[in-house]
């Protein structure tokens, strides 16, 4: 497997890989795809770190390989803050949406993937990562609940262990001393606060069926 940068000739490719990696599986439909589409314009956004995992290059029908490997997986990173129990803001980062083709999930790409582009992030001098996610899966890439950081989530009481809130420092002892809660960056939320937008950009893509099913977050 390759992992490179993204570059402008894979947005379309990438953008129908998240949406097929996330369709019905937070919520009926998705919103990823669209986050990512308009995250790219964003002032946070960090292109140094929005990175693919290609496939090694599929047999051609006439023998051979074929001239272009196949886009398998995407992650991408945004600048964030956490506000200081003073009101200083600490600078921070945040990923998603990061995505694997789901004829590659449950395989080991998405870590590797993911591990590749918190060691370039370490490498740059970003000191956090904050996300929300599953601690199961993200523990093994290094991270932790938050909470045991004193880095709070903005949408629930400071004094709870909020499961799905985590973070990793990438400089040791970054968080020192800090007590101070993360926000949510708002381009994660582009989708909600411009719904004609999307929906208009949903068009463009094939149809597919949304369904309700267990274990999602939400309604659409």
């Amino acid at each position: 497997m390759n992992i490179r940068l993204e570059q402008p000739e894979d947005y379309r490719e990438v953008e129908n890989l998240t949406r097929e990696a996330f369709w019905n599986v937070y919520a009926p439909g998705c919103v990823e795809h669209f986050v990512l589409n308009q995250y790219r314009s964003n002032p946070d956004f960090i292109p140094e770190l929005d990175f693919v995992m290609e496939s090694p290059l599929p047999a051609s029908p006439r023998g051979g390989e074929s001239s272009k490997p196949q886009i398998i997986g995407h992650v991408m990173f945004s600048k964030a803050e956490i506000v200081k129990e003073n009101g200083t803001i600490l600078p921070a980062c945040t990923f998603g949406p990061i995505s694997i083709h789901p004829d590659y999930k449950r395989k080991g790409y998405g870590l590797k993937l993911l591990q590749y582009a918190l060691e370039k992030a370490k490498a740059m001098g970003i000191g956090v990562i904050c996300m929300e996610g599953n601690i199961d899966f993200y523990k093994h890439a290094g991270f932790v609940l938050a909470s045991s950081l004193n880095i709070h989530y903005h949408a629930e009481p400071k004094d709870s262990e909020v499961p799905y809130f985590l973070a990793q420092e990438l400089i040791p002892g970054y968080l020192n001393g800090i007590e101070g809660t993360y926000h949510t960056p708002k381009g994660y939320y582009v989708a909600f606060d411009n719904p004609e937008a999307f929906e208009a950009y949903e068009a463009t893509f094939p149809p597919k069926e949304k369904k309700v099913q267990e274990g999602q977050l939400m309604e659409q």
